[in-house]
């Protein structure tokens, strides 16, 4: 029996506050994705005084992410799984953007952050309009490789004190994010038949290219 969709409303702070959309399935760790995601917004990185080890903190991080291009070799993906891991990944990252917002001390961290909510707020809006638009119910795969990842980015930043720890933690992961991402995209893009959906991810590709090319810059002014 396949896994129970829910679609799930909540106040999208790149967008006014307006209502958003998100797909879930019934599994306990989207479940714990989502309230993650949730407390982050709400200002759970007030955590300040809980410093962490930065450095294992992203070697950890680096090896999740590692796992989003990776997964079981024989995988494949259908077209709603990958519009589920899209707008996943899209909806992490704005996330994770709206923390270093208000937790980063550089301002280059903190520009950074807000760029990343922004830009992957517009990305989710395209990937939703494109899923409707085709009849799609995004429906994560089996061999998810974006949630894992993602948690252990939040939990990496809810974690880490604010300060210069905190900057590197989340530039760091950004790289590495991004890296990953890019190589989510050509896999999809290499699986769909579907032209429209193809051309959507060609679309974002620079886009994230950019942010890559944008974090890694900033990672070099950390060291």
């Amino acid at each position: 029996m396949p896994p129970q969709i829910e679609r799930l409303f909540f106040l999208d702070p790149c967008d006014g506050g307006r209502r958003g959309t998100m797909w879930m399935n019934g599994s306990r760790h989207r479940v714990a994705t989502l309230a993650t995601a949730a407390l982050a917004l709400a200002g759970c990185s007030k955590k300040d005084n809980n410093a962490a080890d930065t450095t294992a903190a992203s070697s950890t991080v680096s090896a999740d992410t590692s796992a989003m291009v990776a997964g079981p070799a024989a995988a494949t993906w259908t077209d709603a799984n990958i519009v589920a891991l899209l707008d996943e990944a899209n909806m992490s990252d704005s996330v994770a953007g709206a923390v270093a917002a208000t937790k980063g001390t550089a301002a280059a961290v903190r520009d950074f952050g807000k760029r990343m909510m922004r830009d992957h707020h517009t990305l989710r809006a395209q990937g939703q309009a494109l899923a409707t638009k085709l009849g799609v119910t995004p429906l994560p795969p089996s061999d998810d490789p974006v949630t894992p990842a993602a948690q252990k980015e939040m939990d990496t930043l809810n974690s880490t004190a604010k300060g210069k720890d905190f900057d590197r933690a989340y530039i760091d992961a950004e790289v590495d994010v991004h890296k990953a991402v890019l190589g989510l995209a050509t896999k999809a893009a290499g699986q769909t038949q579907t032209a429209e959906l193809k051309n959507l991810i060609q679309k974002a590709a620079p886009v994230i290219q950019g942010h890559l090319d944008k974090a890694e810059s900033i990672q070099k002014t950390l060291k």
